[in-house]
């Protein structure tokens, strides 16, 4: 079988507890913007060539139960001092940070959660890939970052569903 030539990802699709409370993350927060509505059940999100679909959970889904939902996303940046300022952004908003930026191999990254504990990446890409020194690099998957922030969010909330939008 010829090897596929794709060119990018056209939609990610997720599960949601509240869509509006999702949209409000995704289009309050972050920008982007609702290219329509299918009913109240199904939402969907463009920016730029990219969609973001919310659909509603046919069961609510906790942060623990990573089965139903994506693991991660990512949205790339133009350049590390664009994640720095896209993690102060969020800091102000009142988003949770799983983790403050580093460096990581590709480039500079961080991890926030929306409303719904799925995790999302924000990075920049090095052109010539491993060519930072090793030495402040966070080497963790996002499941061992997720799983770490979910356990403390959790504890310090004495075992109820963490708040990760706006205060």
């Amino acid at each position: 079988m010829k090897k596929m030539k794709l060119t990018g990802i056209n939609q990610i699709t997720l599960r949601v507890n509240d869509i509006r409370a999702a949209e409000e993350f995704y289009v309050g927060i972050l920008g982007l913007k609702v290219e329509f509505r299918a009913g109240a059940n199904i939402s969907y999100l463009r920016v730029n060539s990219d969609m973001i679909v919310l659909v509603k959970a046919e069961t609510p889904g906790v942060p623990e139960a990573r089965d139903i939902r994506v693991d991660h996303f990512g949205f790339r940046l133009p350049s590390d001092v664009e994640v720095d300022e896209a993690a102060d952004h969020f800091y102000s908003q009142g988003v949770h940070l799983v983790t403050r930026p580093a460096q990581r191999r590709e480039g500079r990254a961080f991890f926030v959660m929306d409303p719904d504990g799925n995790l999302i990446e924000f990075y920049s890409m090095k052109s010539r890939g491993l060519d930072a020194s090793g030495t402040d690099i966070d080497s963790r998957s996002p499941d061992k970052l997720a799983s770490q922030a979910r356990k403390k969010l959790t504890a310090g909330n004495g075992g109820t569903k963490p708040r990760r939008s706006r205060k």
